[in-house]
């Protein structure tokens, strides 16, 4: 796909989605990077219904940093792998008050070196935080640009790479926005929508998937025929 497509793709996408910003509720830079670490392989909404009472308990790294991890465990217990997370959110603000004063660090290198942060969670930190340009490839983005054409490949890193190639790098916070959206209410993982999908011109996905329904309704002749002249 060419950048200009790309730009078509995401302007289209914008009118459908003129709301698009990051689910998660916070009101800190700490907050989110503890809400993102939380959503791993859970629901935004389950996350944010969790930290509505984790954030009035706990108010910073301090006071993270002071519990036992089987502690926090309680307080998480609703999101999965809920006891790695608690590990890692001690262990993380711990080295947050060590390093950086109890501040989180608008440095991605720096916050991939946090316990249970990645590459995504750091993105989501730097975008959304900090309002730095970041591009997170989460399950949805990565489904939905590889669906359209937009990268090409199944790990995140590469994905990442490629979408940032055709995406304007002011537009790469946006863009992971719409993509999360278009994930979520179109582009869905099983059955996608394309019928009310408003790129299908440019989306590689519908282009295979015509392709493949013109062949096999060119097929049925011949397979009525075979079966014809079998006798059955």
């Amino acid at each position: 796909m060419t950048k200009r497509e790309t730009a078509v793709v995401i302007e289209r996408l914008a009118e459908i989605y003129p709301d698009a910003k990051c689910a998660l509720n916070f009101t800190t830079p700490f907050e989110l990077l503890i809400a993102t670490m939380l959503s791993a392989q859970c629901t935004d909404v389950r996350v944010n219904m969790v930290t509505e009472k984790l954030f009035k308990k706990y108010r910073g790294p301090e006071a993270y940093a002071g519990l036992a991890p089987a502690e926090l465990e309680e307080d998480i217990r609703e999101v999965g792998l809920f006891r790695t997370k608690a590990q890692n959110i001690v262990a993380t603000s711990n080295l947050l008050l060590e390093r950086y004063g109890g501040e989180v660090p608008a440095d991605r290198e720096a916050l991939v070196e946090l316990p249970g942060v990645g590459r995504k969670t750091a993105n989501v930190v730097l975008s959304n935080a900090f309002g730095l340009p970041a591009f997170a490839v989460d399950t949805h983005v990565l489904r939905v640009t590889n669906r359209i054409g937009i990268a090409d490949s199944s790990d995140p890193l590469k994905t990442e790479e490629q979408a940032c190639w055709r995406i304007p790098r002011e537009d790469w916070s946006r863009a992971h926005h719409l993509f999360i959206h278009h994930g979520r209410n179109i582009c869905v993982a099983r059955t996608p929508k394309c019928q009310v999908c408003p790129i299908t011109d440019v989306c590689q996905y519908y282009a295979k998937s015509l392709r493949e329904a013109a062949r096999a309704e060119k097929a049925k002749p011949k397979r009525t025929a075979a079966l014809r002249s079998s006798g059955n």
